[in-house]
């Protein structure tokens, strides 16, 4: 099994930086695909960005393309999210992904960071 512990959330202002990183132990982070889902208010999860155990294959949610950067260190065993210009609409809890095949479809999720943006 592959615990998983996001960091990095906080407040920020709408246009604002925030970078999430998740630390994954247990086994190795290059067995899985990963990846970052996030969940607001009254609002159902939904999947923001994933890539692929190499990393040479990213993909995003439509609503963030352009904006966020995911990525990952296999030797440090941590995933990335890196959000740019952030909007209000972008506030949630922030949750890291992992899984062998599908990171639509996970098996493993961390507890969630909060992100939270101010307008």
């Amino acid at each position: 099994q592959v615990q998983l512990v996001e960091s990095g959330g906080g407040l920020v202002q709408a246009g604002g930086s925030l970078r999430l990183s998740c630390a994954a132990s247990g086994r190795s982070l290059s067995l899985y695909v990963m990846g970052w889902f996030r969940q607001a208010p009254g609002k159902e999860r939904e999947f923001v960005a994933g890539i692929s155990q190499s990393g040479g294959t990213t993909t995003y949610a439509d609503s963030v393309k352009a904006r966020f950067i995911i990525s990952r260190d296999n030797a440090k065993n941590t995933v990335y999210l890196q959000m740019n210009s952030l909007k209000p609409e972008d506030a949630a809890v922030y949750y890291c992904v992992a899984d062998g095949i599908n990171v639509r479809r996970p098996d493993h999720w961390g507890q969630g960071t909060q992100v939270t943006v101010s307008s």
